[in-house]
C-alpha cells in the first residue's frame, strides 16, 4: 500500500481485499454485536452509571470512526502492482538507511500508509519527516529530513526493495 501526495492511495490486490473485507465486518456484524451490548446495558437500568453502556458507546464510536476512514480509504484507493524493484525508494518498498555516515546504526522500514502498518515491520509514512525524505531517493544516495526540534538529519539509503508481505 502506498500514498501519494494527491490522496490517492495504491494499494496491492491483496490489501485492497484485505480492508474490503474488514470495512464489510465492521459494516454488518460487527455493528449488530454491538447493537446488542448497547441494548443490553440500557436494559440495565440508569445510563448515568452504566459503565457497560459507556463502554460499549465508546466502542461504537471508534467502530464507526474505522467505517469511515475505511470507506473514504477504499473510495480514493488505486489498485496496482507493487512498486519496481530498480533501486529507486518509493511507496510499498522496504528501506534501509544508515543515519549519519554509520553504517552500524541501520533502521529498515516500510515506507507505505499507516493503514498497511503491521507488528512485523516498523512503517513509515510517505508524508512523514522521514519518508518524504527518503522518497524517489536511489540506493547510495543521502537523504535530508527535519527532525521536530527543527535540526536536519542525514541518512544514506543502503536498500530498497517491494515489500512482499
Amino acid at each position: 500500500m502506498t500514498q501519494t501526495s494527491e490522496n490517492v492511495t495504491w494499494l496491492t490486490q491483496e490489501a485492497y481485499n484485505q480492508l474490503r473485507a474488514e470495512l464489510e465486518y465492521l459494516s454488518g456484524p460487527a455493528r449488530t454485536e454491538i447493537a446488542a451490548k448497547i441494548a443490553a446495558a440500557r436494559e440495565e437500568g440508569d445510563l448515568r452509571e452504566n459503565g457497560g453502556y459507556h463502554a460499549a458507546k465508546e466502542e461504537q464510536g471508534k467502530q464507526e470512526l474505522r467505517v469511515r476512514q475505511l470507506t473514504q480509504l477504499l473510495e480514493t484507493a488505486k489498485v496496482g502492482e507493487a512498486p519496481a524493484a530498480d533501486g529507486v525508494v518509493a511507496p510499498g518498498m522496504v528501506v534501509t538507511i544508515a543515519f549519519d555516515g554509520d553504517e552500524d546504526d541501520t533502521l529498515t522500514f516500510l515506507l507505505a500508509s499507516r493503514e498497511y502498518a503491521s507488528e512485523e515491520i516498523e512503517t513509515y509514512s510517505p508524508q512523514s519527516p522521514l519518508g518524504s525524505g527518503v522518497n524517489g531517493k536511489r540506493i547510495g544516495e543521502n537523504a535530508q529530513y527535519e527532525l521536530p526540534n527543527g535540526k536536519l538529519a542525514s541518512v544514506k539509503i543502503l536498500e530498497a526493495k517491494p515489500y512482499q508481505g
